[in-house]
């Protein structure tokens, strides 16, 4: 698990400062788990995560509003004292002015966002599973080709930003050319993107440094995309016995998940970028039930089983 800095999380859900000072931007935030202190603000405390973000809305302001001044102040101290990393305000509710007050006599983080609580949690808790997440840089090509993420791997000079580049020429989209930062974001979901700056860039041995989003518009590249399909490239060997029929499901191993693979060879003549379409939308028809190759294997078991019949 990484870790993702306060200053970001507030430039990426737009939140408001109330109480705040520049040394707070250096904030670690270690955790995608996020705490509405309704309990805590009731008194219990045993079970409180003090690494996690704390988020008050609508219910703990009117549980609060109902005492006085002094038993306010109390319970925010007691709240704010134990070492949380911010606190922020949903709904767009005005604070008290004792919130304001133990904010910053604990030298706490006071923030404000306008979106309501529950999609508020929602955004925050998703955007802080993809930063936190378990991440694993690739060296690759990661692609998105009719929905479905493709990380193109191989040795270096194999021809993998030629191929991504002739994808992204066919109208396809363009998410990492040579590093790959894989992000495990559940037990089943990888989700690729670039370092941020090679962003967009691809290098084509020859003419050097291409900027994919000017060349072909902003439609032909991507940020992040969930990783479907691995394609490993690799020069031709003869000696070597490549697959035939396709009925053996090969994965590979990333990060623990097991994601569906195969292996292209390369040599003069072949049209890898539609060779790695025809495998996007064949990977698409296996999630959707479809398996050609078992379907051709069944029928020529069933013709074999007539033949011998007669």
């Amino acid at each position: 698990m990484g870790t993702v800095k306060l200053s970001k999380i507030i430039d990426e859900l737009s939140l408001q400062k109330l109480n705040f000072k520049e040394e707070h931007n250096d904030i670690n935030i270690t955790t995608s788990d996020i705490n509405r202190p309704g309990l805590q603000l009731a008194g219990f405390y045993q079970y409180l995560g003090t690494d996690r973000i704390q988020i008050i809305g609508k219910v703990e302001m009117t549980y609060l509003n109902q005492f006085d001044s002094n038993n306010r102040y109390e319970r925010l101290y007691a709240l704010f004292s134990s070492g949380v990393p911010c606190v922020v305000l949903a709904r767009g509710i005005e604070p008290f002015e004792e919130m304001m007050q133990v904010a910053e006599e604990c030298d706490i983080p006071l923030l404000l966002t306008q979106e309501d609580t529950s999609r508020f949690l929602s955004n925050l808790i998703s955007y802080l599973n993809v930063e936190l997440a378990p991440m694993e840089t690739m060296h690759g090509e990661l692609v998105e080709v009719y929905g479905e993420g493709v990380l193109i791997l191989g040795e270096s000079g194999v021809g993998k930003s030629e191929t991504a580049l002739e994808l992204v020429k066919r109208g396809h989209r363009l998410v990492a050319d040579d590093l790959v930062e894989v992000r495990r974001v559940s037990s089943r979901t990888l989700v690729g993107s670039a370092p941020e700056i090679i962003r967009h860039f691809v290098e084509i041995r020859g003419i050097g440094i291409l900027d994919v989003k000017y060349l072909y518009g902003v439609g032909s590249v991507k940020t992040t995309e969930s990783i479907n399909l691995v394609i490993n490239m690799e020069l031709w060997d003869s000696t070597k016995q490549y697959e035939r029929l396709g009925a053996d499901e090969l994965t590979t191993e990333i990060l623990g998940i097991k994601v569906p693979s195969l292996t292209i060879p390369v040599r003069p003549g072949r049209n890898l970028a539609i060779i790695i379409e025809v495998a996007a939308m064949n990977n698409r028809q296996k999630k959707m039930g479809y398996n050609a190759a078992k379907v051709f294997t069944e029928k020529i078991t069933e013709d074999n089983r007539r033949k011998t019949d007669f």
